[in-house]
């Protein structure tokens, strides 16, 4: 079980390593393939990103279904090693149309998260899934950390040599993953594959049978599109406001990482015991969207680093919420579910940014008719009150006993 679990955090780490890894040279690369100057890069970017998203939203469903059928080990080396081939494939890109494909590639096997969340829930006995879930949140956070990082360094040594590097980590972590991963799911706890639940809208009508696992999903989506506040407008805000350097932009968001990345390896192993996993994570929705109101209210560059501290207490909610969800679903649903919440947090990634960048653009403008560059802040801040009243009242009548999964009919 420990040599799993650790094979499945190496395998998070590497894949959000490999995601950081070609943020520092993407729009040199696009410059390069284009011809076009850095505001039109900036534009193909995001439109790269957009194809990502959509192509995760629609295929995690299909993995986590896929994971329910045949297992989750072939669905994990497949998503694994398709992300070596796209970044290949990215590295060796021609045109700007190979950068495409290989994105659609990407947000495609980008869902092993899916499938990942599934295994742990599979090894992990309910007392212990929210700290094995933080354990896969801590690898996300030190990716987070490590990739940009790296990426940088091997940028100097060409736009397309990070490209070539993340594809030898994945194409590695595949290899040690065939050798050593085993199967978790067992024949007996099958279920067919059925097209009508593979998909974001089916996923979601079976969570239908669990009212209090589809009032979380609800929750966790105003969750997740008051995060986009962050890759939206952080670097805009902070540069408007405070004057940040790319340097300071970049120092913060990997202290954000460090944060998030200490917080689900020790205070998980400290809340979840003595608060249970619905306490702590309301506590931790309360603290962030305090946070939020706290970015929108800094005079000084302080404050706004004061403030990152809430991704403490913030990093312990998507797991203990994990964990709360993963009680109540069978395991044959267990990659249902996480193919629902990878859905939503895709949903979340095509909806957000545009929210946030137009509220920070609009009420930054020296034309608004109410100058309040912190907009986006607190519209953040009123998703996640919003966000603290729906999972209080799904889960306020269930905080006591152990939840007992309710049946999943194929």
């Amino acid at each position: 079980m420990t040599r799993a679990l650790v094979f499945i955090a190496i395998t998070v780490l590497l894949d959000v390593i490999g995601f950081g890894l070609i943020l520092p040279v993407l729009p040199a690369l696009l410059m390069s393939l284009t011809g076009a100057g850095v505001s039109q890069a900036a534009i193909y970017g995001g439109w790269l990103t957009f194809v990502y998203a959509i192509a995760q939203f629609l295929c995690a469903p299909v993995l986590g279904n896929l994971s329910d059928r045949f297992g989750r080990r072939p669905v994990l080396l497949y998503a694994v090693g398709a992300l070596g081939v796209d970044y290949l494939i990215m590295g060796l890109a021609p045109t700007l149309g190979w950068l495409f494909l290989g994105r659609t590639i990407s947000g495609m096997a980008g869902a092993s998260f899916t499938p990942a969340y599934a295994y742990v829930a599979d090894v992990s006995p309910p007392e212990r899934r929210a700290q094995n879930f933080g354990v896969l949140g801590a690898a996300f956070g030190l990716g987070f950390i490590l990739g940009p990082a790296l990426g940088g360094l091997l940028g100097g040594l060409g736009p397309r040599a990070p490209f070539f590097a993340a594809a030898g980590l994945s194409l590695v972590n595949f290899v040690y993953g065939f050798l050593v991963l085993p199967e978790t799911l067992a024949t007996t706890q099958r279920r067919p594959f059925d097209w009508k639940r593979a998909n974001p809208l089916g996923t979601l009508t079976q969570m239908r049978r669990h009212p209090v696992v589809l009032g979380l999903l609800g929750a966790l989506l105003l969750w997740m599109l008051a995060q986009q506040v962050m890759p939206a407008t952080w670097s805009f805000y902070t540069t408007y406001r405070f004057g940040w350097s790319a340097r300071g932009i970049g120092g913060s968001l990997a202290l954000v990482g460090l944060i998030m990345a200490v917080s689900q390896a020790t205070l998980l192993r400290l809340l979840v015991p003595r608060l249970g996993e619905r306490r702590a994570a309301l506590m931790g929705i309360a603290i962030a969207g305090v946070g939020y109101v706290g970015y929108g209210t800094a005079t000084a560059s302080w404050m706004m680093l004061a403030w990152l501290l809430t991704w403490f207490f913030g990093a312990t909610v998507m797991p203990t919420t994990n964990a709360l969800m993963s009680h109540r679903v069978t395991a044959d649903a267990q990659g249902e579910l996480q193919g629902a919440v990878a859905s939503l947090f895709s949903l979340s990634s095509i909806l957000g940014p545009p929210l946030m960048s137009q509220l920070f653009g609009r009420f930054s403008a020296s034309t608004a008719p109410v100058h309040l560059p912190g907009a986006a802040f607190f519209a953040a801040a009123a998703l996640t009150a919003t966000c603290y009243a729906i999972y209080w009242g799904v889960t306020r009548e269930r905080v006591t006993g152990a939840p007992t999964p309710e049946t999943v009919a194929p």
